[in-house]
């Protein structure tokens, strides 16, 4: 019999058996998964932590955040706080400090450029304006860094002031702020100057607001003295950080020479110069 005629006969061979495919390989486990690294540490982040980094980060997406600075003798304010610090206690009841007059000056500033005051709302298109004054101001508590809020500043004494800056940071140690304390700013002041900074640029922490202003440690620095002398002056930076989608650069620099010029001659807040 022909070969060719017997094999063509003859019954296919069964194909042969699909390999089989290899298992996948395991997944690795991320890093919170494996062994801790040695000299580290991991711990979960604190609701209020969580939403303060979303609001700053919220911010830095959507404003176009510019800085300015400016320098503050602050000679006369250190003289008028000497010789009324005591007799102002006695008076109304509360401590006077150094902060409390930039708040003020910030209050006479805002109602002259009243953008620095407002914010653009991003889902209209719209500039909002505000009547009142509300200035929030960083405090530390347990939990974290909050701004409690000095609100309708426009209308707010000295005293005043001073009162409600000593009542919400004595309810921001106890942590007993309430939501209406810290919501509703329209202006920001930080002042890394109590822990010694020298120079900072301070963060919009909102998209509601246009501006913020940073203080600073208070050195003394030589400067040249109206008479053209050199002296040693008591100087304070202050940086204004603000929305130049809204603010222009004239209206930022008036602004902090407004307050510089209020700081240094404190009888200018009382004649609203």
């Amino acid at each position: 019999m022909n070969h060719n005629v017997a094999a063509a006969a003859a019954p296919a061979a069964a194909p042969a058996a699909a390999p089989v495919a290899a298992a996948p390989a395991a997944a690795p486990q991320v890093a919170s998964e494996a062994a801790p690294v040695r000299g580290e540490r991991r711990e979960k982040m604190k609701r209020m932590r969580l939403a303060i980094a979303r609001n700053l980060k919220d911010s830095q997406n959507t404003l176009a955040m510019l800085t300015t600075f400016q320098e503050v003798d602050m000679s006369g304010l250190i003289k008028m706080r000497k010789e009324y610090k005591d007799i102002f206690q006695m008076s109304h009841g509360a401590k006077l400090g150094f902060q409390s007059p930039f708040f003020m000056a910030s209050a006479h500033a805002l109602k002259q450029i009243p953008a620095i005051n407002a914010y653009i709302d991003n889902k209209t298109n719209e500039i909002v304006y505000r009547d009142n004054i509300n200035i929030g101001f960083a405090a530390a508590t347990p939990k974290g860094l909050v701004t409690p809020v000095i609100k309708n500043m426009e209308s707010k004494t000295l005293a005043e002031v001073e009162a409600e800056f000593a009542h919400f940071a004595g309810l921001a140690k106890q942590d007993k702020l309430s939501m209406d304390d810290i919501t509703g700013n329209t202006f920001t002041i930080t002042n890394g100057g109590v822990f010694g900074s020298m120079l900072g640029t301070p963060l919009i922490g909102s998209t509601s607001t246009a501006a913020a202003l940073g203080l600073h440690a208070t050195k003394e620095r030589p400067v040249v003295l109206p008479n053209g002398e050199i002296g040693v002056r008591p100087i304070m930076y202050l940086a204004l950080t603000y929305d130049h989608r809204l603010v222009d650069g004239r209206e930022a620099v008036t602004f902090l020479c407004m307050v510089r010029d209020q700081v240094e001659d404190p009888r200018r807040m009382l004649l609203e110069l």
